[in-house]
């Protein structure tokens, strides 16, 4: 069986309502990156940025699964299919993929304030101050911070570099250390890029470029790699 890798990035869920990452006047959901997405903002503001990701957990748990997310599970009828996914919801778990590796983490957990290895499922959309760990500490989202290190990624860089085939979907190539991934994807591996606007790669030539958006381009490429 041929192994896919799938490395996908916020312009997949946008299409499912999700805000991107970071918009163009720097800001995600109206707030600096520096005031809710990072370790200082943490120990500065602990229920401000609870709040901020209590909000976009919910957001999240009423967002649906879109015909990108949905197409990418069908390959696994005929490939081993990885999806590597820069992104924090659970939206490629609900439409169907069995194999997804979460490099900044998977915002429906919560994880210890004191170890980032112990995290726990979340009943319903809210993590509250004064909820705790079993060291004692409080709980936060289980979601990479800037300044903080991303676990998954050798276990990402090891599987990219196992790729027969290799697909970048809605991903600007902007934030490392995910977006060095592809420089681990075999020379000779065909790869192929989703997204309405190519961003600039390196090895931009060997990819075959689909100039549409994921619930566009990611359904016609699956067609074609099935049949």
């Amino acid at each position: 069986m041929q192994k896919i890798v799938v490395l996908t990035g916020a312009g997949i869920s946008a299409e499912s309502g999700l805000k991107t990452f970071r918009d163009t006047d720097g800001l995600w959901e109206g707030y600096n990156i520096e005031d809710v997405a990072t370790p200082e903002a943490w120990r500065r503001n602990p229920a401000l940025v609870q709040d901020f990701y209590n909000q976009r957990r919910k957001s999240v748990l009423e967002a649906k699964p879109n015909a990108a997310h949905y197409a990418l599970a069908k390959l696994e009828q005929k490939y081993d299919v990885t999806v590597i996914t820069q992104n924090i919801d659970d939206l490629h778990e609900r439409g169907g993929s069995t194999k997804v590796v979460h490099l900044h983490g998977i915002i429906t957990r919560s994880q210890s304030d004191k170890n980032p290895e112990l995290t726990y499922p979340i009943e319903g959309w809210e993590i509250k101050m004064g909820e705790l760990c079993e060291l004692g500490s409080q709980l936060r989202a289980h979601v990479v911070w800037f300044g903080e290190d991303v676990p998954m990624i050798a276990t990402a860089a090891r599987i990219c570099q196992e790729a027969d085939i290799f697909i970048l979907v809605g991903s600007s190539l902007a934030v490392y250390p995910a977006a060095g991934l592809v420089n681990y994807v075999p020379r000779h591996t065909p790869k192929y890029i989703v997204d309405p606007k190519i961003p600039y790669i390196s090895d931009n030539d060997g990819f075959i470029k689909i100039e549409e958006k994921a619930t566009v381009g990611v359904p016609g490429l699956v067609v074609e790699l099935l049949n």
